[in-house]
């Protein structure tokens, strides 16, 4: 590091904000072992880190640092910047441990593909299409799991923007029946619910995942509800844990206060208890959030691995790719969907939710091919 750029680190007031992103991403890492790490447990090595500090007096400090230089570089730093930097960089080589999901064990050495399972008549994408019917949502279910799913996602309530809150005992009429039908379909089955009696009653009839649009915060129950199961639990950012949430202020840095608001949701479920192996995170695409701030979490996707739990991006079929494609409608944006996982994926993504499950497999398929190719090429 510079004498400069050593001296503007040491000058970062004691309120500052450290923020480490891996870049400088690798094919074949074994022809650089020194100058490289491997990112989590996953297929994916990098060789620098983005190192970014916020404070409230001066603008943002940006450096690039490589990997090499990384455990003699943080010495320079100002406490309690240094902790924290040690901290995210930690995050970032943590190995995940497997979830046990009954018949199925979600291993984080490769990136899996949730299918979405909409038990509801006005979801955005594919509302209507399985009401009324358990065994057509479930035989859905079981062809995205022959498909290649590693999780379905079963929801019985819209959090589109403006839907109607649906009543928690018509949410367990639809979920239920289905998931009770999924209980050896091969793939773990996750409700999609923000309310505890919705948990339960999805835990007592064989789901393995809580996926939690409101980090389990919509319901004042179902932290302790999750917390008594066991189970991994998904928190998202929300802007609201309300009736809507959508509605929300607007952001300062929409990717920091995203990281900062899971940052501290992690460490409040934690201390409740709650196992941080078993927490995933999911930064909200959609929610709240304009064109602008999608892009530029998409785009900092790998930030969100310095807070030391896997990663579920769900970008599939959402407005973003309309207006990103003139307009095109919910059922014409295949292609964006797949892109966007497809980006996911490369920046160290666990877990990608999507609609269109088969292709969504095959291209993380074409992925994992192209990766183990580069990390076993010989010279």
């Amino acid at each position: 590091m510079s004498a400069t750029i050593s001296e503007e680190m040491e000058a970062c007031s004691a309120d500052s904000k450290i923020y480490l992103k891996p870049v400088g991403f690798l094919d074949s890492p074994q022809y650089f072992d020194d100058n490289n790490t491997r990112l989590n447990n996953s297929l994916i090595w990098f060789s620098q880190i983005e190192c970014s500090v916020f404070g409230p007096l001066k603008p943002a400090l940006r450096i690039l640092i490589p990997v090499a230089e990384w455990a003699e570089t943080i010495k320079s730093f100002a406490e309690p910047l240094q902790q924290s930097a040690q901290k995210q960089f930690s995050n970032l080589v943590r190995h995940h441990e497997p979830l046990d999901c009954g018949e199925r064990t979600i291993r984080f050495d490769q990136p899996h593909v949730m299918g979405i399972l909409n038990i509801t008549p006005d979801s955005f994408s594919d509302g209507g299409q399985h009401v009324d019917d358990p065994q057509a949502a479930a035989s859905a279910a079981v062809d995205m799991a022959v498909a290649g799913a590693s999780i379905i996602d079963i929801g019985g309530e819209s959090t589109r923007p403006g839907a109607e809150t649906v009543w928690e005992g018509d949410e367990i009429k639809r979920v239920v029946p289905v998931i009770e039908k999924l209980a050896h379909c091969g793939a773990a089955i996750s409700v999609d619910t923000r309310k505890a009696a919705v948990m339960e009653a999805a835990l007592a009839a064989g789901a393995h995942i809580i996926n939690d649009v409101s980090a389990l915060l919509h319901d004042k129950r179902s932290l302790e509800v999750a917390g008594v199961s066991g189970r991994p639990v998904v928190l998202m950012h929300a802007p609201s844990s309300g009736k809507n949430p959508h509605k929300g202020d607007g952001y300062g840095n929409v990717v920091t206060d995203t990281y900062d608001w899971l940052e501290q949701r992690i460490e409040d479920v934690v201390k409740a208890g709650f196992e941080r192996e078993k927490i995933i995170v999911d930064p909200g695409l959609g929610f709240g959030k304009s064109l602008a701030d999608n892009l530029a979490l998409m785009n900092n996707i790998a930030l969100f691995h310095s807070l030391g739990q896997p990663l579920l991006i769900g970008a599939s079929r959402k407005r973003m790719i309309g207006a990103l494609s003139k307009e095109a409608p919910v059922d014409q944006r295949l292609g964006g969907s797949i892109a966007f996982a497809h980006h996911a994926v490369q920046q160290g993504s666990q877990i990608v939710r999507v609609h269109d499950v088969p292709e969504t497999v095959q291209a993380v398929q074409i992925w994992r091919g192209m990766r183990d190719a580069g990390v076993t090429a010989k010279v």
